[in-house]
């Protein structure tokens, strides 16, 4: 059984039995998008990030009469937001039930997502030219994902603050973060916690917040007290309560262990197209782990079904780093760029944000180089 939101603006596109990579069955799946503009224009593809939502999360970079823009203007293009699996908003744990729903939800890969928006813009929306492509953080690794998993399909693609695959060290910190939460034994109750104790686990989602705190921002945005700057908060313990508790207690703990497993999983070779004599698209194998956790993991059979991933992607690409995120250094970003070849461009986001540099808006400098950059990129290619 599935629980739709009641916010009238969001649409709804009916999956049904959804069968994803694993082999397993997401039943009555479905996505929840929004539009903006008309679908006669050529269509931009932007997804949600990790906790991001359709309704407050992308919407700061899309042109309105509040905050004009020059890149996602709806009067000349079909804007399409997808929620990906787990926000809340699409089929997630938090609106499931049943055998397969709440903590029993199987687990979704980048590639499931890319799967179920492929069949919204071509079955649900009627989308058969091609589109670009366009997202931060997560929403960057579902553009890498998008243009090698449908490359006839994209035309042009814009990954920012985000990467292709997910990184040892992302993993790393991303094995905190679900800790935080885990680590709640009492409040958490094997993830049964809204039928066990009708609240969530305040404690983990508080500890989730304050892993977070030291990975959004720069080193440099702490110590010029950005936060006093641009927030209005003061002092570092009224920023973890105020801004990172504040954000993280606002969210449904197996919600975010669901799409943080989808991130730790991020990785484009993991498809049947390219991973080869890797096994990393074998269910029986290495989908479920990726080796991660295990010793000889980022073999150089990984390495070469990544090079192939990166080379099958048919687009130009514009890939933008921040130079001071500590997810997704432009170290990595270059690595992308070098396989991918002629096709993609680098250009580096200078900012102190971090990673907040991509995303979701707060730096009004950066969203405008964004938007720039963004613009004229598509104006490049005759987009």
């Amino acid at each position: 059984m599935t629980l739709h939101s009641e916010n009238p603006i969001i649409k709804y596109y009916q999956l049904g039995d959804f069968e994803l990579q694993s082999g397993e069955i997401l039943p009555s799946a479905y996505i929840a998008y929004l539009t903006y503009g008309s679908p006669a224009n050529p269509c931009i593809l932007y997804p949600t990030w990790y906790s991001g939502t359709i309704v407050a999360g992308n919407e700061w970079l899309i042109s309105t009469p509040e905050h004009p823009r020059r890149a996602l203007d709806p009067e000349r293009y079909f804007i399409v937001v997808p929620a990906i699996f787990g926000n809340g908003e699409s089929t997630s744990p938090s609106n499931t039930t049943g055998p397969k729903g709440g903590v029993n939800m199987p687990k979704t890969t980048i590639y499931d997502n890319v799967k179920a928006q492929h069949q919204l813009l071509t079955q649900g929306l009627g989308i058969t030219d091609q589109i670009a492509v366009l997202g931060w953080s997560m929403g960057a690794g579902q553009a890498f994902q998008w243009a090698s998993q449908y490359p006839a399909m994209v035309k042009l693609a814009v990954p920012f603050c985000g990467s292709a695959r997910t990184s040892f060290h992302n993993w790393v910190f991303l094995e905190a973060v679900k800790g935080a939460i885990l680590t709640d034994t009492e409040g958490y109750c094997g993830g049964r916690y809204m039928e066990e104790k009708g609240q969530q686990p305040i404690i983990g989602l508080k500890a989730l917040g304050r892993v977070y705190a030291g990975w959004g921002f720069s080193q440099t945005f702490y110590r010029e007290k950005g936060f006093e700057k641009y927030y209005g908060i003061h002092g570092v313990e009224r920023v973890m309560v105020e801004f990172w508790e504040k954000w993280s207690t606002s969210k449904d703990a197996n919600n975010m262990l669901h799409m943080l497993w989808t991130w730790q999983h991020g990785d484009i070779s993991a498809q049947p197209l390219y991973a080869e004599d890797s096994g990393l698209a074998e269910a029986n194998r290495r989908l479920s782990d990726r080796g991660l956790g295990r010793p000889g993991a980022g073999s150089e059979q990984d390495e070469r079904a990544f090079e192939r991933a990166l080379k099958g992607i048919q687009a130009k690409v514009l890939i933008m780093p921040c130079n001071n995120d500590l997810y997704f250094p432009p170290e990595d970003s270059q690595i992308e760029k070098d396989y991918i070849g002629e096709n993609a461009e680098l250009k580096v986001i200078k900012s102190i944000w971090g990673h907040w540099a991509g995303g979701p808006g707060d730096s009004k400098e950066d969203a405008k180089f964004l938007d720039d950059s963004i613009y004229t990129f598509f104006k490049q290619h005759g987009f």
